[in-house]
């Protein structure tokens, strides 16, 4: 029997080191799967993005914010009084970052309740980002929640 020396343990060393790298190669190739960008238009919307920026601004410093609930019927989102149909326009992005097939975009009205409901036929079970943009009296404001949807 030989003698181990320093030689095989760097030789054992680097062996594994390449294994394990390879491996990681040919085992795990899943990670690039559904490595979708979060919106077509990413970088035209970068270049505009101090809009964003602002809006979010804006929308923090807001003393009363509208507020998203779930339920079993859907995601309601309701908005405060100062908030109606006369003086403002609503919208919302819902992005899944796993499949985009899956991202619902619309306009909304509120009902009588200053409110509107995002209906469960529309809703996976997972994870969402719900980007909430209005206009109001001329001025733009929004809001992003994590949504986990079960």
């Amino acid at each position: 029997m030989k003698n181990f020396t320093w030689g095989h343990g760097v030789f054992l060393a680097l062996a594994s080191f390449i294994i394990f790298i390879l491996s990681m190669l040919f085992l795990f190739p899943n990670g690039q799967k559904n490595s979708e960008m979060v919106t077509e238009h990413y970088y035209e919307e970068e270049l505009q993005y101090q809009s964003v920026i602002d809006a979010k601004k804006r929308a923090d410093d807001l003393a009363e914010k509208p507020v998203y609930s779930q339920s079993p019927t859907g995601i309601k989102l309701t908005f405060p009084e100062d908030i109606n149909n006369s003086n403002s326009k609503i919208s919302f992005v819902l992005n899944r970052s796993d499949d985009q097939n899956l991202d619902v975009k619309r306009k909304e009205t509120l009902d009588a309740t200053r409110s509107f409901t995002i209906p469960k036929t529309v809703l996976k079970n997972g994870n969402y980002t719900l980007r909430l943009m209005w206009t109001k009296d001329k001025v733009d404001y929004r809001l992003d929640y994590d949504v986990i949807w079960k």
